[in-house]
């Protein structure tokens, strides 16, 4: 099979689903707006980035500023091909036509992967808030509760995914911009009751760079993965009603704002709290800022905001999972029963995805210490994997399609090929930091053997799927002789 034409089993029509029962379209591009917003907006930022902060200082703007910029180049890779080719199986159809399907199933069911094990641990996550509001409640009684609301919002039609994304996705934006408006005010000093605080936090308590290249190493590497999330977007544009049109404009207005929310919020904590603060790792940066600030109820209002986002994270990954499942189905790269259809849902997909990531759950009660620790271990650097499969992809299929049908491309990644291969090198360089800390590097070793894995059963699927095609050619010249003239 040539890696220069695009496997037939790859190229998608409306949707990459089964013709004869395909995905509805009822998602709408205010879904599509939010989604794209609200999708890479998750406790990583709320909460994880605390310890972000504790070891860069206030350089961790300039960690979350270099991470977003690559995160950015992703981001238009993937709009580009997606509104060239709007797909439920997004990068991983995108692999499998640029470099063969060995690509999609590897990249496919990686994510899928991280996906399932993402929303157990978002719903031990919310239901650690739940039992501090909850005391001597078992917090596998709010998982469970949690699950079942969600796939069952998941198994009904497309648009009340969309609803419920729309909605959790405008309360994490409004409480990051009212977190922003409340912050450039104390900075300016016109906040009542509060001084302007000038550079003091900036360039005291060790400077900018108070541990060193070290300290901003660690704040780049978590940076990275607290933006994991921006593909369900793409994802979700192929079940809306103008894929192309949603997917161009969601991507868009999007990037901009993911920076400003993001590098903006890091900002005005380290300008108004000394990093040092230990707060800042232990409640939060957004709560230890607003408390700092006099804001009454703070701790509260953002536990409130925190576990929307959880839950909100919940609803996206069981939706993406399922969607990634019945994609790779479609295929002819996974098991038929994960591709059934009703209603315009892959029903039994959803189910399956809400189940592993119960299952996940159950393991974080059974075997903490080994089993969810590797799978814990696993998952970050996944994240890394498919943007290398993004970005490759895009490179291969940018030229193609600039020589077949230019007119698809409604998105365009800018300085083509230049800034592709920046964005590359940037994610081969996150690699090699990582291999250097020894509290990322075997998240290198556990990602390796589950890609190398993948990737091995996946060569092997499509082998057996050439083979099979090329028994289908011969079968009719083996026809007994005497009956090729008979009508």
């Amino acid at each position: 099979m040539s890696r220069t034409s695009a496997p037939a089993s790859a190229e998608p029509t409306k949707n990459d689903s089964p013709p004869d029962s395909p995905l509805s379209h009822g998602l709408k591009q205010r879904h599509l707006s939010m989604i794209a917003l609200g999708g890479v907006i998750g406790a990583g930022l709320f909460v994880g980035s605390g310890t972000a902060i504790a070891a860069a200082g206030p350089a961790i703007v300039l960690a979350y500023a270099l991470s977003g910029a690559l995160v950015m180049l992703v981001m238009r890779m993937l709009g580009e091909m997606s509104a060239a080719n709007p797909a439920s199986g997004s990068f991983s159809v995108h692999a499998e036509r640029a470099l063969g399907p060995w690509a999609g199933f590897t990249a496919g069911w990686s994510f899928w992967f991280l996906l399932c094990v993402a929303v157990g641990l978002e719903g031990i996550g919310a239901a650690n808030i739940m039992v501090g509001w909850f005391p001597g409640t078992p917090s596998w009684i709010w998982v469970a509760l949690f699950m079942v609301v969600f796939t069952v919002t998941n198994l009904a039609a497309v648009k009340n995914f969309g609803e419920f994304e729309f909605w959790f996705a405008a309360l994490k934006v409004g409480a990051i911009v009212l977190f922003l408006g409340i912050g450039v005010l104390a900075i300016a000093g016109v906040l009542p009751g509060t001084d302007a605080p000038g550079t003091a936090n900036l360039t005291g308590q060790g400077g900018f760079l108070p541990n060193g290249s070290e300290g901003l190493i660690v704040g780049l590497l978590a940076s990275v993965f607290a933006y994991g999330g921006l593909e369900t977007v793409t994802i979700a544009a192929a079940e809306s009603e103008h894929p192309v049109q949603g997917v161009a404009k969601a991507v868009r207005t999007a990037m901009w704002r993911i920076g400003v929310f993001y590098i903006g919020s890091m900002a005005v904590v380290v300008t108004l709290l000394p990093w040092t603060e230990k707060a800042v790792a232990e409640k939060g940066p957004y709560v230890a800022t607003l408390d700092h600030l006099g804001i009454p109820a703070a701790g509260e209002i953002m536990n409130v905001v925190v576990l929307v986002a959880l839950l909100s994270a919940m609803n996206a990954n069981i939706y993406g999972a399922s969607r990634m499942a019945n994609s790779l189905v479609a295929r002819r790269q996974g098991p038929k029963a994960l591709g059934r259809i009703s209603g315009g849902v892959p029903r039994v997909a959803v189910l399956t995805s809400s189940v592993i990531g119960f299952f996940c759950v159950l393991l974080s009660y059974w075997r903490p210490d080994d089993v969810f620790v590797w799978l814990l271990n696993m998952i970050g650097a996944i994240i890394l994997v498919v943007w290398i499969f993004i970005a490759v992809s895009q490179l291969v299929l940018r030229r193609r399609t600039e020589r077949e049908t230019p007119e698809k491309l409604v998105v365009r990644m800018w300085a083509f090929p230049y800034l592709t291969c920046v964005a590359l090198a940037g994610m081969a360089a996150i690699f090699v930091l990582m291999f250097r800390e020894e509290g990322t590097r075997h998240q290198l070793y556990a990602t390796g053997l589950l890609t190398l894995g993948l990737a091995v059963i996946g060569y092997l699927v499509q082998r057996r799927k050439e083979k099979s095609a090329a028994t289908a050619e011969v079968t009719p010249q083996a026809a007994p002789a005497g009956t090729a003239g008979k009508d």
